[in-house]
């Protein structure tokens, strides 16, 4: 990221609402924060569930958009197509590596298995030192508290070393999300 560039966050996160009122709200609060910051929203482009939420929030709060979504999703996403910029790949391969090289961080609110299979990509990445971009979670009302507790296992269990717990930085609430992308952006 150069001095003048705005920094960019890549957000993944469900492509449904959920089962609490709290991940919606925490959606839309990251989509506000974002833009009260000036900084970029990336993320699949989806105008259903908390992808919906987050993007429709940044956009009412004048946040630059950059939505990256596969053809085989246009549809049952409802691809969103008033975003400042939007992005169709063949496949989502294509989509979540397009998404990463566009963003400076990573977010990763509560969702289901694409949003795991997109942050233990990252996170692998990382590990490999294939990049240092900072990965963070939203642990809204404790959603990924198992989802920590498996990574705490996979480590006490020498499958991986701490790197796979020290990529990760995570956050409860979204101004703590805000103060550790203000860190992180220096």
């Amino acid at each position: 990221m150069s001095a003048k560039s705005v920094p960019s966050v890549c957000v993944f996160c469900g492509s449904r609402s959920g089962a609490r009122p709290a991940y919606a709200r925490d959606a839309r609060a990251t989509g506000e924060m974002l833009a009260a910051r000036g900084w970029r929203l990336v993320y699949g482009a989806g105008d259903v569930g908390l992808m919906g939420e987050v993007a429709r929030a940044a956009q009412a709060a004048g946040a630059r958009t950059f939505g990256v979504i596969p053809e085989h999703l246009f549809r049952l996403e409802v691809g969103k197509r008033d975003l400042t910029t939007f992005v169709v790949t063949e496949n989502m391969h294509e989509r979540k590596k397009v998404m990463f090289m566009n963003s400076d961080a990573v977010v990763v609110l509560p969702g289901g298995a694409g949003s795991l299979d997109e942050f233990y990509e990252v996170l692998t990445w990382r590990q490999l030192g294939l990049h240092a971009k900072p990965i963070l979670l939203l642990n809204t009302e404790g959603y990924w508290d198992p989802l920590l507790a498996l990574n705490a296992h996979v480590v006490t269990e020498g499958f991986a070393g701490d790197s796979l717990l020290d990529g990760v930085t995570t956050v409860a609430t979204v101004a703590a999300l805000e103060a550790a992308l203000e860190t992180a952006f220096g």
